[in-house]
């Protein structure tokens, strides 16, 4: 079961609703094709600060190997640990590019496919939602309270971990 992450664009108006054709849901875990086609899947996704970074370390690491006169193996291996880096580390990258365009986390949700995500996220997201326009007289229903405490009973339960009796410090 994948993990994804819903991210809601900037809104276009102060009182504008939020356009749910525009959501993207970002999956956790590994992307072949940023692995495989690093440059070409930023360009794809246009994570353009990210491709100047990406280019600008690849680079910079090739000359310095070079200068130190490193085998071919070597520097392809390099090549190879950085865009596996890039695999690895996709949907973060995907996720600061756009939370740097004004886009907002709303929510995280998991499916075992993304439709499965989706019709969860919305669902839920639908029945959370204020009714814009909508005069209900019905009251809004209060949140659940907080867990209480259990009540303190008068045998002392046995402690696991560093302290040897309830509230005992070294």
């Amino acid at each position: 079961m994948s993990v994804y992450t819903v991210h809601e664009p900037p809104l276009r108006g102060a009182y504008a609703p939020a356009d749910p054709q525009r959501f993207v849901f970002i999956r956790d875990g590994f992307y072949v094709w940023a692995f495989l086609l690093t440059p070409f899947w930023m360009i794809r996704h246009r994570l353009w600060l990210v491709l100047v970074l990406y280019l600008t370390v690849s680079i910079g690491i090739d000359l310095v190997l070079r200068m130190l006169g490193a085998s071919g193996f070597l520097m392809a291996l390099v090549g190879i640990m950085i865009s596996l880096l890039a695999g690895l580390e996709a949907g973060t990258l995907r996720r600061f590019t756009l939370s740097r365009r004004g886009w907002r986390n709303v929510g995280v949700v998991s499916g075992d496919k993304i439709e499965d995500a989706e019709l969860r996220f919305f669902d839920t997201w639908l029945r959370n939602r204020p009714v814009h326009g909508a005069t209900s007289s019905a009251p809004k229903s209060a949140p659940l309270p907080a867990a209480s405490p259990p009540p303190p009973s008068s045998e002392q339960p046995g402690v696991i971990g560093l302290f040897p009796e309830p509230g005992a410090q070294r």
